[in-house]
């Protein structure tokens, strides 16, 4: 891969520099041979992941499942070598009917949404667990979790470690609790190699923390500093910490923390954003001494530092927001303390 471009025209120059893989990356996978399989595709880290696997090892077969309700996603990621197939993971029947691959990455879940209907939040984070992984007991399976399965840490103690003992806030981070926990059961029932992805927090330039915040100084709404720090990872980098994993696997399946190596800001954040912006930042509250933060050190020791630093995050996501560009519209609510999504 070459090196880190000042800005990205449109969707597609990013994807095609977020997609591209490092060296290591396609080492790491030798190390973890056969076909994979990408379940809950359709979010928003699902394709980039997907056509950074097919890039990585364009000579396996990579297949993507998810309901796809938008057809043209479906199409660009045929378009780009990856299979796709159709599927309601809460069927076992129909996921039964899956083909079966060495390598699984799970990343279906519900967070948005998921006070409103927490029995259907409790089955996507519990039960579809239990569906696949009793269904793919004979494969490696590396599953997506969150930073939210720990309690709020100081802010000063660098985050949360991999042994920090989980104390989820909310049934939202309680069912992605019960994820972790039932992935590590059958892991240890079956003997299925398993890692659990606690991520926070993935950015691409149309959504994620930094655009959340760029959105804001733009438009200048105030900012709530009362979460006043987070951790953020360039979603390339996560996508690609989450497949080099598969050579990671343990059984039973253990949590690995995904992120960057900063504890970052949301006041220097913002004035480094209105700087780029040519705006005068808005904001209310105080910085709370504690929060949702993850220390990486264990993934830093596995993979070295992400690619991407901060300060270019900063650099594209503010020129992105004031070019115009393309927004998902999904907030990340990373300002949430009481863990109601």
């Amino acid at each position: 891969m070459g090196g880190q471009p000042p800005r990205f025209a449109d969707a597609e120059a990013l994807e095609d520099f977020m997609t591209a893989p490092r060296p290591e990356l396609s080492r790491d996978l030798a190390a973890a041979p056969g076909d994979m399989l990408v379940l809950g595709a359709g979010g928003k880290m699902g394709p980039t992941l997907a056509r950074l696997a097919k890039r990585a090892a364009p000579d396996r077969r990579v297949v993507a499942v998810s309901r796809f309700s938008e057809p043209k996603l479906r199409e660009a990621l045929e378009g780009h070598g990856v299979e796709t197939i159709a599927c309601d993971l809460l069927d076992r029947e129909a996921v039964e009917k899956l083909p079966r691959a060495a390598n699984v990455i799970f990343m279906a879940g519900r967070k948005f949404g998921a006070g409103g209907d927490l029995p259907f939040t409790w089955a996507m984070n519990a039960h579809v667990p239990t569906i696949v992984a009793e269904t793919f007991r004979e494969s490696r399976i590396v599953a997506f979790s969150t930073g939210n399965v720990y309690p709020h840490v100081p802010v000063a103690g660098g985050g949360a470690r991999e042994d920090t003992p989980p104390s989820a806030i909310g049934e939202y981070a309680q069912s992605c609790l019960g994820r972790e926990r039932l992935f590590s059961y059958f892991s240890q029932r079956f003997g299925t190699p398993g890692r659990l992805i606690r991520l926070n927090y993935a950015i691409d330039l149309r959504y994620g923390v930094l655009h959340d915040i760029a959105v804001k100084v733009l438009e200048g709404t105030p900012i709530d500093l009362t979460t006043g720090h987070v951790n953020v990872i360039w979603q390339g980098d996560a996508n690609s910490h989450a497949l080099r994993a598969l050579r990671h696997c343990t059984v039973p399946a253990s949590p690995l923390n995904v992120t960057g190596p900063e504890t970052a800001s949301v006041r220097m954040v913002a004035r480094a954003m209105a700087e780029r912006l040519g705006r005068d930042p808005r904001f209310t509250g105080v910085e709370a001494a504690e929060g949702w933060l993850n220390d990486a050190g264990e993934a830093a020791r596995l993979f070295g530092f992400p690619s991407v630093r901060l300060s270019r995050m900063i650099d594209w996501v503010a020129d992105w927001v004031a070019s115009g560009g393309d927004s998902l519209g999904k907030p990340t609510a990373y300002e949430v303390r009481d863990g109601s999504f």
